[in-house]
């Protein structure tokens, strides 16, 4: 009869793989949801950048976010725009066609996507003292910084 595995003692150090493999496994949990609905992951974080903006905002600005977000390229970033135009789920402002807005299906599709990948986090997030998530994500959001920079330096040409 085998012992199962002790946990360690020691958390470990925060890093690339760390964080990737934490990244990874709650995605895969989200995708299972958004691919009951139908959606892709980038469909949904254009989704959830709409919802962000008060559910109306401009397409290149929608466009724009999505690339910043996910480090994807234009082209592929507006097709994923376009396709939800296509699926009904977001439609031209009647007041300003180079916005876009929420259809009633899209913005109910959100909701329920929204819901649901909260629940997912509330319990994968559950029992984790405030004092350590805050200290988490200030240590993401500085190293996010630091990458979005090194990454703004190689595309202007002013890689140090």
């Amino acid at each position: 009869m085998t012992t199962p595995p002790t946990p360690p003692t020691t958390a470990p150090a925060v890093n690339g793989r760390v964080v990737a493999l934490a990244h990874y496994a709650s995605r895969a949990l989200l995708e299972g949801v958004l691919t009951r609905h139908g959606l892709t992951f980038e469909q949904s974080v254009a989704l959830r950048a709409l919802d962000a903006a008060g559910g109306s905002l401009g397409r290149d600005a929608l466009v724009a976010g999505v690339v910043g977000s996910l480090k994807a390229p234009e082209p592929a970033v507006r097709a994923v725009v376009d396709g939800l135009a296509a699926a009904g789920l977001v439609e031209e402002d009647p007041a300003e066609a180079s916005r876009l807005r929420f259809t009633g299906a899209g913005r109910a599709l959100a909701d329920r996507t929204g819901v649901e990948g909260a629940e997912i986090a509330a319990r994968l997030y559950a029992g984790i003292r405030a004092e350590d998530l805050a200290a988490a994500g200030r240590v993401l959001a500085l190293v996010a910084r630091r990458a979005d920079a090194e990454l703004e330096a190689r595309a202007t040409g002013a890689e140090g």
